[in-house]
C-alpha cells in the first residue's frame, strides 16, 4: 500500500492498515509529520512561497498552532486516536464573558465585555416579548397556561423584575456584572452596574457574536492537546514514522490495471527522481497541491481535483512580556472578537499567572482581509496586528516582544487552509470513488472540511473501502 502525504488523515491510513497486515509506504513532502497538524515554537523557522522566511523567537515552551487549534467534544475519530496515542488532552475555552466584543463605530470604539452584551440583549429581547405577551399579541398562539409559562420563562430568562421590565438592580448584575463589585468588610457593599442602550447594542451588531459558542462544533467542552497541536502529529509519527519516507516531492502518479507507481524529487531540489510502485494508493494531497502533479485520474476526477479552491486564511502568533489579558483585564482563555481585520484574539487557556512571557493568538483572518494580509510581508502582517490588537488592548505596545504570521495561501505543503467545493452536491461523491487503484482521502473528502476529524473520518472510509475491495480480489 502507497500513502501520499504523511498528514493526520496519511497516518491514520498508515496505522490501520499496517495493524491489518498490509506492507505500507508513504511519502511525505516536509521534513516531519502532521501536515496541517504543525505548531511553531521557538528556534523554529519557516520559509513561505516567495521566499519569505521567519525565525520563532519565541521564549522556551510558548508556542502557537497556525493551522487547527481546538478539538470539539463530538469529533470522537480524533479524540480516539488522542486517547489511543496517550496525547494528554486540556480544556480549550472558546466562551468566555469576560472577554471582549468590539466595533470600530459602536460605543466609541470601546470593547464591551460579552457579559455585558449578552445579559443586556437577552433581557430586553425578553422585556419587548413579555409586552407583547401581556398586550395579547400571542394569544392565538398560545393558551392561558401556555401564557403563565411563558412570563414565568422570561421572568427568568432575561433578569426581569416583577413588572417584567429589564432595569438596573443588584440582580441583573449577577448576570452582566457590578461597577462594584460585592466584596466583605466596611467595603463590601456592591454597586449595580447601568445597562446598556437596546438601541446601541442593536446597531453595533456585537449580537452577532453571541451565538457563535452554541454551535455544536463550538460547545464545551472543547480540547487542545498540552503542548501544541503537534503532539497530535509527534504521537502518530511515533507510531508509523518508519513507514515515512520524508522529504519526498511527487511529481507523478501513474496507474495501470495492476499498480501505481509514483515518481518522486527530493524536496530539498536536489537529487535524482526515484519511483515507487505498489497495489494500491490512498491519495491525502491537498487538491490544491494534487492539481500540480501529472497524474493518471479519469476525467471527471481530475475536473474536481482541478476546480477545488482553497480557503484563504492568516493567523497571526503574538508574544507578550507578560499576561497581561489575566493580570489587568481578568481574561483566562477564550475569545474576544472585532469587526477589525484581525477578526479576533484568542488568549491561552493553559498556563495561567504564570509569569514571563506568553503568545496569544493575535488574528484570524479570512476571505479579502486574509487576501490582504497575504500579500503584505510577515514583518508587515504583524506590524497591523498590533496595531488593530492595541485598540482592544492598549498594552500591546509596550508589552509586545515577538511575533509570527502565517498565511495559509503561502504555505508550500498545502497552498491554502482548507478545500472548497464550488458544487458539493454533484462532485462530492465522485471524488470519493476509486479512480483506479486510487482512493482519496484528508479533510477535503469530508463534510467537515479544515477539522482533523474531516482527515480521520474520510481515510477510515477509505481503508475500510480498500480492505473491502482486496478481500474481494
Amino acid at each position: 500500500m502507497l500513502i501520499l502525504g504523511a498528514g493526520v488523515a496519511g497516518m491514520t491510513a498508515a496505522l490501520e492498515l499496517r495493524k491489518a497486515g498490509y506492507a505500507v509506504e508513504v511519502l511525505e513532502y516536509r521534513e516531519k509529520a502532521g501536515g496541517r497538524c504543525w505548531s511553531l515554537r521557538g528556534g523554529d523557522s519557516y520559509t513561505e512561497l516567495g521566499g519569505a522566511a521567519q525565525k520563532v523567537d519565541f521564549a522556551e515552551g510558548n508556542y502557537i498552532n497556525p493551522g487547527p487549534w481546538r478539538i470539539p467534544y463530538n469529533h470522537r475519530g480524533i479524540l480516539h486516536y488522542c486517547r489511543q496515542l496517550g496525547v494528554e488532552l486540556e480544556p480549550f475555552i472558546q466562551v468566555n464573558h469576560n472577554a471582549y466584543l468590539h466595533a470600530t463605530s459602536a460605543f466609541g470604539g470601546k470593547p464591551m465585555r460579552y457579559r455585558e452584551i449578552a445579559t443586556d440583549y437577552r433581557g430586553n429581547v425578553a422585556e419587548l416579548l413579555a409586552k407583547a405577551t401581556n398586550a395579547g399579541a400571542l394569544d392565538q398562539q398560545i393558551d392561558a397556561a401556555d401564557k403563565e409559562a411563558l412570563m414565568a420563562s422570561l421572568k427568568s430568562y432575561g433578569a426581569l423584575n416583577d413588572a417584567f421590565l429589564y432595569e438596573k438592580s443588584e440582580h441583573v448584575s449577577e448576570y452582566r456584572g457590578f461597577d462594584v463589585w460585592p466584596g466583605g468588610g466596611t467595603t463590601g457593599h456592591p454597586k449595580p452596574s447601568e445597562p446598556l442602550d437596546f438601541s446601541d447594542i442593536l446597531h453595533s451588531k456585537l449580537w452577532n457574536k453571541l451565538n457563535n459558542g452554541d454551535l455544536a462544533e463550538f460547545q464545551m467542552t472543547m480540547f487542545q492537546p498540552v503542548g501544541g497541536m503537534d503532539r497530535i502529529a509527534a504521537a502518530f509519527q511515533r507510531e508509523v514514522g518508519d513507514l515515512i519516507k520524508f522529504n519526498c516531492k511527487v511529481t507523478e502518479i501513474r496507474q495501470t490495471e495492476g499498480s501505481v507507481t509514483v515518481t518522486y524529487v527530493p524536496a530539498t531540489g536536489d537529487g535524482a527522481p526515484q519511483t515507487t510502485t505498489a497495489d494500491w494508493c490512498i491519495c491525502t494531497i491537498p487538491f490544491s497541491i494534487l492539481s500540480q502533479i501529472e497524474a493518471d485520474l479519469s476525467p471527471e476526477m481530475k475536473a474536481i481535483v482541478d476546480s477545488m479552491p482553497y480557503a484563504g486564511s492568516v493567523k497571526f502568533g503574538l508574544e507578550f512580556n507578560r499576561r497581561f489579558w489575566e493580570e489587568d483585564e481578568a481574561i483566562y482563555g477564550g475569545i474576544s472578537y472585532t469587526d477589525l481585520p484581525i477578526s479576533l484574539i484568542s488568549y491561552p487557556a493553559t498556563g495561567y499567572h504564570k509569569q514571563g512571557p506568553a503568545v496569544l493568538l493575535g488574528g484570524y483572518s479570512w476571505g479579502a482581509t486574509a487576501q490582504q494580509f497575504t500579500a503584505m510581508t510577515p514583518e508587515d502582517r504583524v506590524k497591523w496586528a498590533l496595531e488593530y490588537g492595541s485598540r482592544i488592548h492598549p498594552q500591546y505596545p509596550k508589552e509586545f516582544r515577538s511575533g509570527v504570521a502565517v498565511a495559509w495561501h503561502r504555505v508550500p505543503w498545502t497552498l491554502g487552509c482548507y478545500g472548497l467545493w464550488r458544487d458539493k452536491e454533484a462532485d462530492y461523491d465522485n471524488a470519493t470513488k476509486f479512480d483506479g487503484r486510487i482512493v482519496m482521502a484528508g479533510e477535503h473528502i469530508s463534510f467537515i472540511p479544515a477539522w482533523q476529524e474531516g482527515a480521520v473520518l474520510s481515510s477510515l472510509n477509505a481503508v475500510t473501502r480498500l480492505h473491502d475491495r482486496v478481500m474481494k480480489g
